[in-house]
């Protein structure tokens, strides 16, 4: 079974899984390089049980050695203005098989691609923009921009917030919104932080992690690799037209004006931020779309296509690998003459749970903008960041494989 796919997170780990399960896949991309891109991204252990099966946890180990370790540590949660410590969360033990990552993007990323690239030999085709995609009874696939149609038995459409291939699925234009909030986002090395005294102690602990919680507003800080880099984000009310674009160069004056009537350190620790590492995130906002799978059942969207979610959900990138190792499942137990079936039992299979944790991105964030401090002041563990079972237990290839007859009867018996 031939599936052109695409990259990044999601689509790497599509190809990756398809792979494991038997299938031929091939990856199209229209960045012409690889470039460590980005600042902090986050996976749970329902994400790391994944990245252990790869290589036999190889994989997962060298992504570890590269993100936050918050065993000793936790997460200090501060009151926004006073910069008291509220509550430190500590960090939970996750086993071997399934751990979880905070680190940068870019780095975590290349250990995928690589992995993908020069360990497995899946073949990906950098430099090539989609213009378009296609699909008849029998086959999908994409047009590029230089005329060339490639296809396939099935296309999983890994093309992020302003997906090409939405349009193809719900046969009409699904523009993107603002969510009413943006993130201006950082990552740099810690030589300023180290000579400030009142900041230093962030960097000389080695990894860390803080976050001020206050009305409308949430500042989050992490020192990492033992302390050598920073980064941080701050969520912040934003209604600006993201129709042209939802990421901008971000300027250290608006930052510090917003973060006036907060604890001093906050402006502190930014005041330290090269702003040239500045980013100003416009948060996508969609409502969740009717169906991710097009007429013929042979395109699919696959992560932020499908579904983007909140930063403060923890979920996103994860979900995209979720998505993954669901459709290779289905396509090895529908193989090749029952596509659209096994891509529409894909669709079955995920969508409640999906629209189930990005509805936590929301919860999280309304949690901790709309605090009630004199509850807090009682009970401080109202503030924690939520870590649902139900979500980090989740073993994606395991379900799919238990439900699937399931679901295709459910899905073959509505049909008659």
């Amino acid at each position: 079974m031939k599936l052109p796919v695409q990259y990044w997170f999601g689509g790497l780990g599509a190809a990756i899984e398809c792979h494991r399960q038997g299938h031929d896949v091939e990856i199209y991309e229209s960045f012409p390089e690889l470039k460590e891109l980005g600042d902090i991204i986050s996976f749970g252990p329902n994400a790391g049980r994944i990245f252990h099966r790869w290589s036999g946890g190889s994989v997962s180990r060298r992504m570890r050695a590269l993100s936050i370790d918050l065993r000793t540590y936790g997460f200090n949660i501060h009151k926004y203005d006073t910069g008291e410590i509220v509550v430190n969360q500590a960090t939970p033990e996750y086993g071997e098989d399934a751990p979880n990552f905070n680190g940068h993007r870019g780095e975590l990323h290349s250990v995928v691609f690589h992995y993908a690239k020069d360990e497995l030999g899946i073949p990906i085709h950098l430099g090539h923009r989609i213009k378009t995609y296609f699909e008849e009874d029998d086959q999908a696939g994409i047009v590029l921009d230089s005329g060339e149609k490639i296809a396939g038995d099935v296309v999983l459409a890994a093309d992020g917030v302003r997906s090409k291939a939405r349009q193809t699925v719900l046969g009409y234009e699904d523009k993107p919104k603002s969510s009413g909030y943006a993130v201006w986002r950082a990552w740099f090395s810690n030589e300023d932080m180290l000579a400030d005294p009142q900041t230093a102690h962030f960097c000389n602990n080695g990894d860390t992690f803080n976050g001020w919680i206050g009305p409308n507003m949430h500042f989050l800080f992490s020192t990492i690799k033992n302390g050598s880099d920073c980064c941080w984000v701050l969520t912040h009310p934003d209604a600006h037209d993201i129709d042209e674009s939802w990421s901008f160069p971000g300027k250290l004056s608006e930052v510090l004006e917003t973060l006036k009537d907060w604890d001093p350190m906050c402006a502190r620790i930014v005041a330290k931020t090269p702003e040239a590492k500045l980013v100003d995130w416009k948060l996508v906002y969609r409502d969740p779309l009717p169906t991710w799978v097009s007429p013929k059942g042979r395109i699919l969207l696959v992560g932020d296509a499908a579904h983007p979610f909140l930063p403060t959900s923890v979920q996103g990138a994860t979900q995209a690998l979720e998505d993954g190792v669901s459709i290779a499942v289905c396509l090895r137990r529908g193989g090749k003459e029952g596509v659209p079936t096994a891509v529409r039992a894909h669709e079955k299979i995920r969508y409640d749970r999906v629209r189930d944790t990005q509805k936590t991105g929301e919860s999280t964030r309304d949690m901790w903008h709309k605090t009630d401090w004199d509850k807090v002041k009682e009970n401080p563990e109202l503030v924690k960041l939520p870590r649902q079972s139900w979500i980090f237990d989740h073993d994606a290839e395991k379900h799919a494989e238990e439900v699937y007859d399931e679901v295709v009867a459910g899905l073959t018996s509505a049909a008659k």
